[in-house]
Parts: C-alpha cells; sequence; structure tokens
C-alpha cells in the first residue's frame, strides 16, 4: 500500500494539485495520466523522495523499486551488479562482508560476518546473479554484456538495465517512468506479462497507450488541480471523463435555460401584484445558478495534413540495392523497395539496427554508400527528423510564428495562427522563442509546419517522441486520414497499428518486407518462432 496525505504542489501561482488524499493498493496497476506539464513525473519525484512536495506527506511499502534516469552514475559498474543494486539491502551486505573480509579476523568480525550471511539468506542474494540475469535477458540484453561494465555497452540497452535494476528483488512498489522508451516490441511485450504477475503496487507514467490498455488497472488522472482515480484502462479513462464532462456541460446549459425563462417571468411582472411568485423564482434563480466548470488540462490538438494537388507517378521512391555503414558494419545491406503512391508503411526494430539510417536516406538528409533512391514524378517530400534541431534550429533568434512563416512563403498570417491554434499554440504562445520550447512544443510546431507545407509524401521518425497521449491520438488520426504517402519509424504500437498498412522490420537476420498490419506481422512471426 502506498499512501498520500493532503499532498499538494504548486509552482508561484500556478497549482499542479491540491491536498490530494488518495491510496494506491497492492495487487492494482495505476497510469498516471495528464498532459505535458500536468505534473506527472513531478508527482514520482515527491513519492520517491527526490523532490519536495509543497505540504503533506506520503507513505511507502518497505521496498521500493525506482526506475533511475542517473545512467552516468553507472558507467563503470558491471550489468549485473547494477540490477542487483536494485535491492539495496541486499547490495549493503554484499559491499560489508566484502569490505570485513578485507580486515584482521576478530569474534566481532566473525558474529557480523554471521549476521551478514543470514541478510543474504534473507534476500535471496546466493540466486541473485542468476536472478538479475533472468531479468536481462528478458529486456533483450545479450549475454555477451551481463558482466561488461556499462559504459562497454550500447546506451539503449544501459536505460534497460536500469529498468531491470527496479524490477529486481521483488519490491512492494514499482515506480516507472516511461519505462518503454528505450525497448523494442519483444521487449515490450516480456515487461508487460512480468508486470501482469506483479503483486505489488504499480505506479507508471507512459505516452505509449497500447501499453497502458494492456497494464492498467486503474488510472489515476491529474486534472482539474486534484488527482482523479478511475477504474480500468486508458481509454476506459477518456470515455468515462468525457461522459462526465459532457453530463456537467449539458446540466449547465440546461440551468442557464431554466434561468432565462425565470428572468423573463420576473421582468414581466415584477412591477405587478404577484410579488410572491416574483421573489419564489428570484430564489430559484438563485439556486440554479451555476458554479463555473473548472477547465479541464485535456487538450488534444487537431491534425490534418493535406497534399498538394500536384499528383505523384504510380511510384514515388525507388529503392535500388543501397547499403550504408559508418564506423564499424553496414547497417543497412543490398537493401531494394518500390514505396507506391498512398503506402502507409511503418519501420518497426531495435535501436541501433538502422531505422533512421533508412528513413533519412528516404529524405536525402544523409546519402547511401552504394546504391540509389529515386524520388517518382512530382515527388514533394515533408520530413519529420528524430532529431528537432535538424528542423528547428534553436541557435537561431526567432519566434515560433516567425519559425513557420518560413515554411511557406507568401502564407496569410491569419492562416499561420489559425494551424498554430489548431496545434496548442494560442494567445502569446504564437510568439514564443523557438530557443524556450520544450521537447513536446517543438514537436507540436514540426507537426504545425508540415501542415503549412506543401507535401504528398510524408516521412517522419519517431514523431511521438515527447508528444503526450492525446497529441499521439491525434497524429495517428491525421496520418490515417492523409490521401498521400506516409513512411513512420516508431516504437509506439498504437501509432503504427492505426496508420500502416505495411511493415518494414529491422530483424536480426536483416530487413524484411511485411505487407499488411502490425497485428498480421506479428502474428506471422509469433509462428515462425513456434515452428
Amino acid at each position: 500500500m502506498l499512501t498520500l496525505n493532503k499532498i499538494s504542489k504548486s509552482f508561484g501561482s500556478r497549482v499542479l494539485f491540491e491536498e490530494v488524499i488518495m491510496t494506491f493498493n497492492a495487487g492494482n496497476r495505476y497510469g498516471l495520466t495528464g498532459p505535458n506539464g500536468a505534473g506527472k513525473t513531478t508527482l514520482l519525484k515527491i513519492i520517491m523522495g527526490v523532490e519536495e512536495a509543497t505540504s503533506g506527506s506520503i507513505t511507502l511499502p518497505d521496498r521500493v523499486g525506482i526506475l533511475k534516469q542517473n545512467i552516468e552514475a553507472y558507467s563503470n559498474i558491471k550489468v549485473v551488479d547494477v540490477v542487483i543494486m536494485g535491492n539495496k539491502r541486499l547490495w549493503d551486505a554484499f559491499n560489508e562482508r566484502d569490505a570485513l573480509y578485507e580486515v584482521e579476523m576478530t569474534d566481532d568480525v566473525g558474529m557480523r560476518l554471521g549476521e551478514i550471511e543470514g541478510i543474504i539468506a534473507e534476500e535471496d542474494g546466493y540466486s541473485a546473479e542468476s536472478n538479475a540475469e533472468i531479468l536481462l535477458a528478458g529486456m533483450g540484453i545479450a549475454e555477451e554484456f551481463f558482466y561488461l561494465k556499462m559504459h562497454e555497452i550500447p546506451l539503449d540497452h544501459q536505460f534497460r538495465v536500469l529498468l531491470c535494476q527496479a524490477l529486481f528483488g521483488d519490491p512492494q512498489a514499482l515506480l516507472l517512468d516511461e519505462p518503454t522508451n528505450h525497448l523494442d516490441l519483444e521487449s515490450i511485450g516480456w515487461l508487460e506479462n512480468f508486470l501482469h504477475g506483479y503483486k505489488g503496487v504499480l505506479i507508471v507514467i507512459s505516452h505509449d497507450r497500447h501499453f497502458l490498455n494492456s497494464v492498467t488497472t486503474h488510472i489515476a488522472d491529474i486534472d482539474y488541480e486534484t488527482i482523479i482515480l478511475y477504474p480500468g484502462n486508458y481509454d476506459d479513462m477518456i470515455a468515462a471523463k468525457s461522459a462526465v464532462r459532457d453530463r456537467a456541460e449539458a446540466d449547465a446549459k440546461s440551468k442557464e435555460k431554466k434561468i432565462a425563462q425565470l428572468r423573463e417571468f420576473v421582468s414581466k411582472f415584477g412591477a405587478g401584484t404577484r410579488a410572491s411568485q416574483v421573489q419564489s423564482r428570484q430564489r430559484e434563480i438563485s439556486r440554479l445558478q451555476p458554479q463555473e466548470l473548472k477547465k479541464t488540462n485535456i487538450q488534444r490538438p487537431y491534425i490534418r495534413f493535406i497534399p498538394t494537388e500536384k499528383q505523384p507517378g504510380k511510384i514515388v521512391l525507388k529503392v535500388d540495392n543501397i547499403q550504408k555503414a559508418y564506423d564499424g558494419p553496414a547497417v543497412v545491406t543490398n537493401f531494394s523497395l518500390e514505396i507506391a503512391r498512398e503506402d502507409k508503411i511503418g519501420i518497426i526494430g531495435n535501436n541501433g539496427r538502422g531505422k533512421t539510417t533508412l528513413i533519412r536516406m528516404l529524405a536525402r538528409a544523409l546519402s547511401p554508400d552504394k546504391g540509389n533512391i529515386e524520388h517518382g514524378h512530382q515527388v514533394q517530400i515533408c520530413y519529420f527528423p528524430q532529431n528537432h534541431q535538424e528542423a528547428v534550429d534553436k541557435n537561431v533568434k526567432q519566434t515560433s510564428f516567425e519559425w513557420l512563416k518560413e515554411r511557406r512563403p507568401g502564407i496569410y498570417d491569419q492562416d499561420i495562427r489559425s494551424v498554430m491554434g489548431k496545434m496548442l499554440f494560442g494567445g502569446d504562445d504564437a510568439f514564443k522563442p523557438v530557443t524556450s520550447l520544450s521537447g513536446g512544443e517543438t514537436a507540436r510546431l514540426i507537426i504545425a509546419g508540415m501542415m503549412l507545407a506543401e507535401h504528398n509524401v510524408l516521412l517522419l521518425d519517431e514523431p511521438n517522441n515527447h508528444l503526450d497521449l492525446e497529441a499521439v491520438s491525434a497524429l495517428a488520426w491525421g496520418l490515417n486520414e492523409y490521401k498521400g504517402t506516409v513512411v513512420v519509424v516508431s516504437h509506439d504500437r498504437d501509432l503504427i497499428s492505426q496508420v500502416a498498412n505495411k511493415i518494414i522490420a529491422f530483424e536480426e537476420n536483416g530487413i524484411q518486407v511485411f505487407d499488411g498490419n502490425l497485428d498480421e506481422y506479428l502474428a506471422v512471426k509469433a509462428e515462425k518462432q513456434k515452428a
């Protein structure tokens, strides 16, 4: 059990949540939701004890697993040891035992060593390395990495090791902030299965809608300056929240209509002989007077991409036997592909296998070492890079409005403001300097630029990074409705599932092209693994 007792947090005049009283129970899996800036990570940091609440207190179980973010602190520690450090009591016992073996053996030292061995036994320490190895293997980390130091393994694997650390030692509560960020689809599936069998309290923040829907039994939603608990998964919460809001708005409109009728009566007979009836209706007006509805912080942008009137040829991109290598082995080897008009292609696979390399070559942001990529007749490409700096140079002093105006010279200012409003840059936010934009705001600005630009082919590399759940849903809708060609790289299964009718999968044995959607691809892959 994990309890929040009158927890409040504010920054100056801005209140994130106020006097929240809530209990998170063992056996339940809670998704912590709210748009960017709502205070999700702040609340998790308060629970972890790394940030102070404005007021209130937290009650935690004895053993809490936390997904750490300070990866540099573990640079020179063996991978398997980093995992075991997730059980602090066991790790401290190992360290003390090692230190005592370095000093002169006395009766006191011997007695203490006996006590330490008892602690190690209680914490299942004699199976610690094998248990750590099981977690590492589940996260897709190769056995040859287990006893290397952290800095000697790929960066995305280092983040997976920290996730294993959080899961190690049978914690009574798990606090996970974006645990799927550096995982491939197989590792996400393994994590989902692990969490389904977890018996403690889980609190997780994720921008992966599919993951939240699969894992959570409850949603703790930060909104209306408090935290509201909903039973069910993320989609259940959205349906319930929308229904409550709709009922409140309908009730307010009904009251306004009734008040208007009563005021008409008062106005008509206020100076006449029906004083008692007038007073009665005035009291009724006071009773019906609607309280101002608190503004919800749930906001969904409206994303719609309109292709240029120039119709491209049947084949928009022809990839002929391309290859690309950096310092080591080639990441793309002898790859050929034809992309047809109105294809919707999802590119998936582990980090580091070449997904970004391929889409950058398609966008002509990178040249292949050999082979050729031919753009079809009248093809106009618009590209969303994974590295936002490639699109928005934050070293240049300009406002968001000025950056958008450069995307389509000659466009009317009101058209720019219209698109900015759809992407949630209302009022003075339209004139924010690009240097001050957050990751989520920068992503929305790039998408706004794509909405203004002329194109009939969209290439997007991890566009969901930094976007909140509602923005990712709006993006999926916009790409699905687009009448041109789409190629999108993403680990977000919900986005790929909604958009793609073809899959390019970067697998261990090379690049596979699958003519079908993500669910069909995963089903075929599962059957092959069984065979």
